[in-house]
């Protein structure tokens, strides 16, 4: 059963996230299925700014005003491909992404896409990140390599195993094939 679903997260910032989710969605809007890229990343959001967009309104415009059509995908250049930006930074990020508003927008989308991708926050910074991942069908961590700690790849796994999220896989990023160490 293919994942609805994919939520994209790593355990410390700046490991490369929201690079990969973009690349995720577009690969699986290239091959045809229609997609939503979400930036569900609501205290350092990306995504606006990889498909130069205003971030003036997206996620938390949709959940926290009633009927706000700037709110609603966007089409980019890639066919298939829309994005939510993630909106104004609200001052309750986790409440908002664990609100009951949030799960009936999600199951809206759902209607509308094949696929929908969360880009999140750092899992060890914030605990947005643990409650995607029991919404999610499916979780890809990023690894930065040379960068990542060991023990916060154990501590990111290990957390999501306590929320009983099912990892769909592990991406090894900016690996420099360069360096003799592996």
């Amino acid at each position: 059963k293919p994942y609805r679903t994919l939520r994209i997260c790593s355990a410390g910032p700046a490991e490369g996230k929201t690079t990969i989710s973009c690349c995720i969605a577009v690969a699986m809007a290239q091959a045809g299925k229609r997609v939503l890229l979400v930036d569900c990343d609501l205290r350092r959001p990306r995504v606006h700014r990889v498909f130069g967009r205003t971030n003036e309104a997206g996620l938390t415009t949709a959940l926290l005003e009633e009927g706000d059509d700037k709110s609603e995908p966007h089409e980019t250049e890639v066919p298939n491909l829309s994005v939510v930006t993630s909106g104004p930074l609200p001052p309750n990020p986790a409440e908002l992404l664990q609100s009951e508003r949030f799960r009936q927008w999600l199951r809206k989308m759902e209607a509308k896409f094949d696929h929908i991708i969360l880009d999140s926050p750092p899992l060890v910074a914030v605990t947005d990140s643990a409650i995607l991942s029991t919404i999610a069908d499916g979780t890809v961590i990023v690894v930065r390599a040379f960068k990542t700690r060991k023990e916060l790849a154990q501590y990111c796994l290990r957390t999501l195993h306590d929320v009983s999220a099912r990892v769909a896989g592990i991406v090894l990023n900016a690996v420099n094939l360069d360096r003799d160490e592996y």
